[in-house]
């Protein structure tokens, strides 16, 4: 369901506004684009995907703030990762924007309802920038304690269990920043920091993936005066005599042993090494590709949405900016209202005639258009009719010129007065201005032909063409 950004109502199937006539084409694929990365956060965190969740939710919102749904769900993603504070703002963001029947109403009310989790988010977020101070300070063991009060208080705190594995990472304890990270993946599966972290905690433990830890059943202690001696299961006493035909038994299975290695286990271990390089650089490869191609589709819709919200704005400039369509209606109106209350014609033509100047008419809606005709066809026939009795006193006078000027404002005002049309000739031709005239008189004969006009006016074309 889409609502009009104009004037607020419900959308239909056109690409227009049943209601005011806004143009809402490049609108709704905006709405749409948005209501797409809503969805695709919303898969992300059914398979708690979280911080890939925020990402689309975040794009969702660049495109439409106004999309509750996809705000709300942010605010929910927040706080599954443990950031109360940031999910609060989001849902109050969303009730500011949705005061009416919004869910988020009802996710602050759980938060502030509960004065001990307020204040147990106060201590967190304390605590935590405590813990970070304590790092700049090179103070890593009480940093590690404070985060450890952060966890026991909220222990879905994605960033304070990243510290933490950090914190161990610098001191070399990689089983226990293992741990940590482990902690971070069971709530966000797909988190870069972790994910990072994670990595480097591996490639420190690999090279003792060949010697495993002896557990402490793999030894043997026993006391021997007032020594302990620890001895490791796997070493045995050696037996005393025959020590000759031991050493040369030694030697002989050293030699097959090396050689059997040599001839056998090498070369099948070199061979399973290569196989599984060429998977895994195979893999690589095809992953690459498929996420170089993905990130050029997705630019490449970037780009387009770019153009297309830049040219929403344009129109949008046009309708509301400075000589857009509602400014410009709204002059139309006042001038109409003001005319309506003081029926003042000389200042109404006067301002709908700068309008009609400064106004591409054409390019404005056909509502505009007959208001404007309606407005100059009420005041047309009276203006007319002043301008066209100034005009005939002024040509009575023989103030040629000045008459000119009275006679076409009256045609202009009413293009059926044929008097003010021939006499406008008439002004012409005796103020000297031959071509006007003949051309005035062209208009007689064709806008009034069968009239005495204009038989006068042809007669008064075929006397000046025979000078």
């Amino acid at each position: 369901m889409i609502f009009c950004y104009n004037c607020g109502r419900r959308l239909s199937e056109h690409d227009f506004c049943t209601s005011c006539g806004a143009d809402v084409s490049l609108y709704k694929k905006v709405v749409h684009v948005s209501n797409m990365y809503y969805n695709e956060g919303l898969e992300k965190a059914g398979v708690r995907d979280l911080s890939g969740a925020v990402v689309s939710l975040r794009r969702s919102l660049q495109f439409n703030k106004s999309n509750i749904k996809a705000r709300n769900l942010l605010g929910l993603v927040y706080f599954e990762m443990g950031e109360v504070a940031t999910a609060l703002r989001e849902w109050v963001i969303s009730k500011n924007m949705s005061p009416e029947k919004n869910i988020a109403d009802e996710y602050i009310d759980k938060i502030r309802s509960n004065s001990g989790r307020l204040e147990s988010v106060n201590q967190t977020a304390k605590k935590y920038n405590r813990a970070l101070v304590l790092c700049r300070q090179n103070s890593e063991d009480l940093a590690v304690i404070q985060l450890r009060k952060v966890l026991s208080m909220n222990p879905r705190f994605i960033r304070a269990h990243q510290l933490l594995a950090l914190l161990y990472m610098k001191q070399e304890e990689w089983d226990r920043a293992e741990r940590e990270l482990r902690k971070c993946m069971d709530i966000d599966k797909n988190n870069l920091q972790t994910l990072r972290y994670l990595k480097e905690v591996e490639e420190a433990m690999m090279p003792e993936e060949g010697v495993k830890r002896r557990r402490k059943e793999e030894s043997v202690r026993y006391q021997s005066d007032n020594e302990i001696i620890i001895q490791p299961l796997s070493v045995r006493e050696p037996k005393r005599g025959g020590g000759l035909s031991t050493v040369v038994n030694m030697v002989i299975g050293l030699i097959i042993g090396v050689a059997a290695m040599y001839f056998l286990v090498v070369p099948a271990a070199q061979s399973r090494v290569r196989s599984e390089e060429q998977q895994v650089t195979a893999r690589i490869s095809s992953e690459s590709d498929a996420k170089t191609a993905r990130i050029q589709e997705l630019e490449g819709q970037i780009e387009n949405l770019s153009g297309n919200i830049q040219n929403l704005r344009a129109e949008i400039d046009g309708y509301a900016g400075t000589g857009g369509t509602i400014p410009v209606t709204e002059e139309l109106l006042q001038i109409a209202a003001e005319y309506t209350e003081t029926a003042d014609m000389q200042v109404a033509a006067d301002r709908l005639e700068e309008l009609g100047e400064r106004v591409d008419m054409a390019a404005m809606p056909a509502g505009f258009g007959r208001l404007y005709q309606s407005m100059n066809a009420a005041i047309g026939p009276e203006l007319s009719k002043e301008y066209y009795d100034a005009g005939t006193r002024q040509y009575y006078g023989a103030k040629y010129e000045e008459a000119v000027g009275s006679f076409e404002k009256a045609v202009k005002y009413d293009a059926g007065n044929v008097e003010a049309f021939f006499l406008l000739g008439e002004a012409y031709r005796l103020s000297g201005d031959t071509v006007n005239a003949i051309t005035t008189y062209d208009k007689v004969i064709e806008l009034f032909p069968e009239t005495a006009r204009a038989r006068d006016a042809q007669r008064r074309k075929d006397n000046l063409n025979a000078l």
